[in-house]
């Protein structure tokens, strides 16, 4: 394969970035080699922003915005987008409210003017709060018949306790019940605007046109953006286990891990290097290597870092026959040991080093993937020319570096285990 050059990837060189009066943070990639163009972009405003008692209201409000506004009801803003091929979602997590829009370049000046309408003006129609909720509920209830589901809920809740990040982001059957179109619309009112906000749009389009359509429509929205300050989260120090008895299933499904790092610590690409040789990299890394194909104890098997602004964790996943989870939960913690406590070879090393910088020109060949590098980048504030950083700093990992981070991290003695199965 041709290597690829950095200077191919989006960065300084050929990334547009301006801001404007009211905050938004705008960045335009001209790729004039088809006729469609994406935006992708975010509000400083998420769940950390909701009360405990209303869990779930920033991501039902989200849910909302594409339900009818001041311009559109729901069925004449489908008919706008879906008779154009285009589309336009609305979501929220922890942190931002996500928005995106494709479609084709002609169309791209409508699809602004509709995504703005339904950001700065909705409604909240009675009739589709009460729809939307309905549908919410079901959603809630299938969640809590799901092995998976169950166990990754749990081990957030006993990991984090009452911080923001321990709750679900769609919320408790209770607390989607208690949320009024009222909340809806103070939520709306006292936390959405362009302060902190990012807008990044890739495709056929110039620089100049998107700037020009972005002002037009959200160049005069005024209103700031609550806190992104967090509650402290503090340091895990003990073991902390649960198993969670769902009647009637065949699989048990384990979570096993500890709280980790933030996306801003200096650690952050060796424990990215150290998890794609555990639990990613191939058949899913070590662990599905030997915990699936070798001693067959796994249906699958994999691990994943999870980070944000405050630290996130580091944990092993597998579903299992229930017959098998004391030998599956044993055999994950000797994976753990084993990265902490013995070198990797440098073939290993080298291997996923050259997968995880392979991947990236792959996930950089639609406009999709462009916006969502983008727009990681400048949430995080990795700076324009990350991509063209990127390399060197995966390649810079050791071996001691990779044992370093999985001792320091994947200990024995403070981890979160849950099993949700039959009993």
């Amino acid at each position: 394969m041709t290597p690829v050059s950095s200077h191919a990837f989006p960065g300084p060189d050929n990334v547009y970035r301006t801001r404007l009066k009211n905050g938004i943070t705008l960045l335009v990639r001209e790729n004039p080699a088809a006729p469609v163009v994406v935006l992708e972009g975010a509000l400083a405003v998420g769940c950390i922003h909701e009360e405990p008692a209303k869990a779930g209201l920033a991501s039902f409000a989200a849910s909302l915005l594409t339900r009818g506004s001041r311009g559109y009801d729901f069925d004449s803003f489908n008919e706008e987008v879906e008779s154009v091929g285009a589309s336009i979602g609305v979501g929220a997590g922890d942190h931002l409210t996500s928005f995106n829009s494709e479609s084709l370049a002609e169309d791209f000046p409508r699809m602004v003017e509709l995504l703005a309408d339904v950001l700065r003006h909705p409604v909240f129609p009675p009739e589709q709060v009460e729809r939307v909720r309905g549908q919410w509920l079901v959603r809630l209830q299938e969640r809590e018949q799901n092995t998976r589901s169950v166990a990754f809920r749990r081990f957030h809740e006993l990991l984090y306790g009452d911080h923001p990040y321990g709750r679900p982001s769609s919320g408790y059957p209770e607390t989607i019940q208690a949320i009024s179109r009222e909340d809806l619309i103070a939520f709306h009112r006292d936390n959405y605007g362009p302060q902190g906000a990012i807008v990044v749009i890739s495709g056929d389009i110039s620089a100049q046109a998107a700037e020009k359509l972005i002002v037009a429509h959200l160049g005069d929205w005024a209103g700031s953006s609550p806190s992104q300050e967090l509650p402290p989260i503090l340091a895990q120090t003990a073991i902390r286990q649960e198993f969670v008895t769902l009647p009637g299933k065949v699989q048990s499904d384990i979570l096993i891990g500890s709280l980790a790092i933030a996306r801003s610590h200096p650690d952050y690409f060796a424990v990215q290097v150290a998890n794609n040789i555990l639990g990613q990299f191939g058949l899913m890394g070590r662990l599905g290597e030997v915990v699936r194909e070798e001693q067959g104890l796994a249906y699958y098997s994999y691990s994943t870092l999870d980070t944000d602004i405050g630290p996130g964790p580091w944990l092993a996943a597998a579903g299992v026959n229930p017959a098998n989870v004391e030998l599956a939960v044993e055999s994950i913690r000797c994976e753990f040991a084993r990265l902490g406590s013995e070198p990797v070879s440098a073939e290993e090393l080298a291997d996923s080093q050259a997968n995880m910088t392979g991947r990236l020109p792959l996930a950089l060949e639609t406009n999709d993937g462009v916006t969502g590098q983008l727009l990681h980048m400048e949430w995080y504030g990795l700076g324009l020319d990350y991509l063209y950083r990127y390399a060197d700093a995966i390649n810079a990992i050791t071996a001691e570096d990779v044992q370093r981070v999985a001792a320091h991290y994947l200990r024995a003695d403070a981890y979160t285990l849950v099993v949700a199965g039959p009993e």
